[in-house]
């Protein structure tokens, strides 16, 4: 099945303490329906201090629910769903908000 999210879109969050906020998704693991998107979900991690990295408290983008996060409309920049349409033998995504295609 085709990916409605990927790598490089733009995402908003639907739910959660973060709800509302928007980033670039960084990586997508769809056997898991979890992306880790920017900014978003920060955690803090603990990190030991070694030979060449200093050690302290980071944060970090931890993974986030595919059904809590939703596309960006490049028309409007509010959510919208997915959809396919076959154009020129190729299968395309399109923001059913507005209609355009997202992929090029």
């Amino acid at each position: 099945m085709a990916a409605k999210i990927k790598k490089g879109d733009k995402v908003i969050v639907l739910t959660g303490r973060d709800k509302g906020k928007t980033g670039e998704v960084l990586r997508v693991a769809p056997e898991e329906n979890r992306a880790v998107v920017q900014g978003v979900n920060l955690v803090k991690r603990h990190q030991r201090a070694t030979q060449t990295n200093e050690g302290g408290i980071f944060n970090k983008e931890a993974p986030i629910h595919l059904s809590n996060i939703a596309l960006v409309d490049p028309k409007e920049n509010k959510a919208t769903r997915v959809g396919f349409v076959v154009k020129d033998g190729e299968k395309k995504r399109v923001a059913k908000r507005s209609g355009d295609v997202i992929d090029g």
